[in-house]
């Protein structure tokens, strides 16, 4: 009869011993691989939209920037902020990507010098394919690379195209493969202050720009 006490002491000693190393144990559990992946993939989305903004921020700077850049830039920070990592890098990199195009583009141009020395006649053709567009062709790099230029295919086939936002799978453009300097700069700044537009309208602007306006 006197043993009990002594047992009852001995299991609560036990017990509260127990508990003490379940909670040290608890404390000292490593953070989950699925978490620290997570951060790691956070990290990598946060710096490739900072890389993607300075990119960005040159091309700026240059009065260079493709039209759809900054639309991807954001299209990349939401998804960050919806933790959708994976698509906010893709959508990252490839706004730096274009950042970057624009850039090397600006200084291309300004090396050549084109126009400073007469240069031959010469074209190319181009069949136009499912998805294309004259802005999309202009900037493909064995046509201009430069998707600002795509007003010397409009100009050059306006016989075939009525509606410069509107071509179709299967015709055939004939592309001026040496445009002179004052022929590009016409095109890249009609591109740049075209303003609104709509399928099937020819704008008023782009008559302008056909009649060397």
């Amino acid at each position: 009869m006197k043993i009990l006490p002594s047992l009852k002491i001995i299991g609560i000693a036990v017990l509260t011993l127990g508990m003490a190393v379940g909670c040290a144990t608890q404390q000292q559990q490593p953070q989950k691989p699925q978490a620290t992946e997570m951060n790691a993939k956070a990290k990598a989305a946060e710096q490739a939209i900072a890389d993607a903004k300075a990119s960005l921020a040159k091309a700026k700077a240059l009065d260079y920037e493709w039209r759809d850049s900054d639309k991807i830039l954001k299209q990349a920070e939401q998804a960050y902020k919806d933790g959708k990592y994976d698509e906010a890098i893709k959508l990252a990199n490839k706004a730096k990507e274009q950042g970057d195009l624009a850039v090397q583009q600006y200084y291309k141009e300004k090396s050549m010098n084109r126009g400073l020395q007469a240069a031959p006649k010469a074209t190319t053709s181009y069949t136009v394919m499912r998805g294309d567009s004259l802005w999309r062709i202009a900037g493909k790099s064995e046509i201009y690379n430069n998707p600002y230029e795509w007003p010397l295919i409009y100009k050059a086939n306006s016989d075939k195209i009525h509606d410069a936002d509107l071509i179709y799978p299967g015709q055939n453009f004939t592309i001026d493969t040496n445009p002179s300097a004052a022929d590009v700069d016409a095109a890249v700044r009609h591109a740049k202050t075209r303003g609104a537009w709509s399928l099937g309208v020819v704008e008023e602007s782009d008559k302008a720009y056909l009649a060397g306006q």
